[in-house]
């Protein structure tokens, strides 16, 4: 099968082994993290929509962005995707797969009435902050939900639970929030913030209610703190950091601003090598070099590639933790290749 990702990089001869990186001022050298790019949810996202470009032929439509990557839609976009704004744009008969964030549950209704053929991409992470919401609003708690007002995911989780959901979009919104009773209520969140942004909202939000409750797992997801964790680590050594991803990617976003935050001299978030800027690259011996968890990793080595060409070949990765989490695909998926196979074997 035709995938969008690559495989990682190989190190340039010059490289030291995995770990952190010893400062050198002689050199001009890359420090990659790691981990890096597609994380589990988006792998089987973009493969849900590619196997169902293969079994059933295009066109196969997609209820907003898979991922927030501009890449890979436009390349599932030359296999036969179409992208939609709302269900109501699919034709009656068709297939609409939703995307990667989740979707509220008048979606799934609004393609009953289409009488569409779902399969449902949604993020095992982020159907779990989905049914927390549906169990805490059964037991009548108002719920706190800090994350970007607009983003899909809080649409989407808001939709489960909107008469007991409040979304609270940074410390600074938490004087406005108002509840029924203190002493019942819990916070939930975006999976894709920055990690230190949710706890300070936390904190703060405590601080108006000692009695918060917090979920019986941290929202924010494996991959996101993995990937933070790393920029972390480097930042502080980087003279500039370079994140590829697109802009309507939060984990991306976020991946700038933890640099920055770790002490990076400048950072920078890019689609692609195409779009750095040269001039970025005055007086930098160190470049940081990361992605976001929609990111295949074809355009990492993109500007690898770039980088390379201007001296900076030395390449070290800063290494912050193992993944080896997967996710099945989506059972409507499963089941119809399940049939196909047993199709097969009968024939």
């Amino acid at each position: 099968m035709d995938r969008m990702t690559a495989a990682t990089p190989s190190p340039s001869p010059a490289s030291a082994p995995d770990g952190a990186a010893t400062p050198r001022e002689d050199r001009r050298r890359v420090l990659l993290a790691a981990p890096r790019g597609y994380c589990a949810g988006v792998d089987r996202a973009v493969i849900a929509v590619e196997k169902a470009l293969e079994q059933y032929g295009a066109p196969v439509y997609v209820r907003h962005e898979i991922v927030h990557n501009k890449y890979v839609v436009k390349t599932l976009e030359k296999k036969g995707a179409i992208f939609v704004d709302e269900t109501a744009e699919v034709p009656e008969g068709n297939i609409v797969i939703f995307s990667a964030h989740g979707v509220a549950p008048v979606v799934h209704e609004e393609a009953q009435r289409g009488k569409l053929a779902t399969i449902d991409a949604t993020c095992p992470l982020v159907t779990k902050v989905h049914k927390e919401a549906v169990r805490y609003a059964k037991e009548d708690y108002d719920i706190l939900l800090i994350g970007h007002e607009g983003h899909e995911e809080v649409i989407g989780t808001s939709g489960e639970a909107p008469d007991h959901i409040t979304l609270v979009d940074g410390p600074e919104d938490v004087a406005n929030v108002e509840v029924r009773d203190p002493d019942k209520v819990v916070w939930l969140s975006q999976t894709t913030l920055s990690v230190d942004e949710t706890m300070e909202t936390v904190d703060a939000l405590k601080g108006r209610y000692p009695n918060l409750l917090s979920p019986p797992s941290d929202d924010i997801c494996y991959a996101t703190q993995n990937r933070q964790t790393a920029v972390k680590q480097m930042g502080a050594q980087a003279d500039l950091v370079i994140v590829v991803g697109s802009k309507n990617s939060s984990n991306s976003v976020r991946l700038v601003e933890v640099a920055l935050g770790a002490g990076a001299g400048a950072a920078h978030l890019v689609d692609s090598a195409d779009e750095i800027d040269e001039s970025w690259l005055e007086g930098v011996t160190t470049v940081g070099l990361t992605s976001g968890a929609s990111v295949p990793e074809i355009l990492v080595h993109g500007v690898l590639d770039w980088l390379a060409e201007r001296g900076y070949e030395d390449v070290e990765t800063i290494k912050a933790a193992e993944e080896s989490i997967t996710f099945s695909l989506p059972k409507e998926l499963r089941r119809d290749l399940r049939a196909e196979a047993k199709t097969a074997a009968e024939g």
